[in-house]
């Protein structure tokens, strides 16, 4: 353990968490003298998804108590990325006390670690845009609202004028969490400085409309209107962008993903670019997660036969350059992405299909921009 001087009585030992070692352990500690059991709730990391488990509490998750009254684990080695985690102490969940920094999500907030080792989403000595927290109102919701914003280096000294790229982030999420554990600003400033991929804009909106979650629903739900009415207008009116569907790309995961199709293809003539991450239409082809409750059927029109004219649309559907669907082998929704690809194809869509290894985890949807972004806008002059 890394120990520092003693602090004061009423602050307890000084030391360090989180802690990575140069073999990619993580070890992350906390003072809590009286507490009786301390897990670790780590999002991604294989095996610490949860505190608990089906067979109880889960003894690779618990923390061990020191003499000083801090409690240490040591997970790893671990795959380079970001981790949210949270502890456990005795089933209250908290975030570390001794790490400032955090991911935020719809109705909570996480600790963050980060694991260096990835050529892909590691800070690198390379031209860095910026990420901006934008606060505008929404006139669909009758509410101010906000969204996170990526300008790509040089845009505040430039004149030039970009492409923008829509990005949905998933369900119990909000519009920081494709830059805090996304890593989605680093992952363009080192595809640009790569010239892997164009400079572009990427609008990151909040996809909640309220702190009770989503509902899978018609292509003119609240979001879809904010979206529509608000967030996008907002962006044409306050950035350098350019103008026509072909400098237009939207792409989202899970729940975004399902919102992406219920924004992309109604409205196919402000797209060119569609991508859909560990998601498909979820309105249609309902999957529970393992464990929880089955969910009832849809009621009402489908998703289909809503968007028949659209899906019919032989103009619209030619100017689409890229639809492109990427889930892991493992993901509890990789049967709705294929029935939703098949859906397309009978359409006369065609869509590009990724299978990856994983599942429903960050550690794919990092990769899935990774993959995703290089392919936008690249036949712009």
């Amino acid at each position: 353990m890394m120990l520092l001087a003693q602090g004061p009585a009423s602050r307890g030992p000084m030391f360090v968490s989180p802690e990575v070692t140069a073999d990619r352990d993580v070890q992350l500690r906390l003072f809590a003298p009286n507490a009786q059991s301390v897990r670790l709730n780590a999002s991604d990391i294989p095996g610490l998804s949860a505190a608990l488990n089906a067979n109880g509490p889960n003894p690779a998750a618990a923390l061990v108590k020191g003499e000083n009254g801090v409690w240490e684990i040591t997970v790893g080695p671990v795959d380079a990325g970001a981790y949210r985690y949270q502890f456990d102490v005795d089933g209250l969940m908290v975030i570390d006390p001794r790490n400032p920094s955090v991911s935020e999500a719809n109705n909570n907030v996480w600790s963050l670690v980060t694991v260096a080792g990835s050529d892909l989403f590691d800070t690198k000595n390379v031209p860095h845009g910026a990420v901006a927290s934008v606060t505008y109102f929404s006139t669909a919701l009758n509410k101010f609202r906000r969204m996170h914003v990526y300008t790509p280096p040089g845009y505040e000294a430039g004149k030039d004028k970009y492409p923008v790229f829509y990005l949905l982030h998933g369900a119990g999420d909000n519009d920081d969490s494709w830059s805090s554990v996304g890593r989605a600003g680093i992952i363009i400033d080192n595809l640009i400085a790569a010239k892997k991929a164009k400079p572009m804009i990427i609008a990151m909106p909040a996809g909640h409309t309220t702190r009770a979650g989503f509902a899978p629903g018609s292509p003119q739900d609240e979001f879809s209107r904010d979206f529509l009415d608000d967030v996008a207008p907002y962006i044409d009116q306050h950035y350098r962008v350019l103008t026509g569907r072909e400098h237009r790309a939207i792409a989202g995961l899970s729940m975004g993903g399902s919102q992406t199709l219920n924004l992309a293809i109604p409205h196919l003539d402000k797209f060119a670019y569609v991508g859909v991450f560990s998601s498909g239409l979820l309105s249609s082809f309902r999957v529970a997660r393992p464990g929880a409750p089955a969910l009832p059927p849809p009621t009402g029109p489908g998703w289909e036969e809503q968007n028949k004219a659209a899906l019919e649309n032989a103009a619209t559907k030619k100017g689409l350059k890229l639809f492109w669907f990427a889930t892991g082998k493992d993901d509890f929704l990789v049967d709705v992405t294929h029935q939703t690809v098949d859906l397309f194809k009978k359409y006369g869509f065609k869509p590009v299909y990724t299978e990856s290894n994983g599942g429903h985890t960050w550690l794919n949807w990092r990769d899935y921009l990774s993959e995703f972004a290089p392919k936008l806008f690249q036949s712009q002059t």
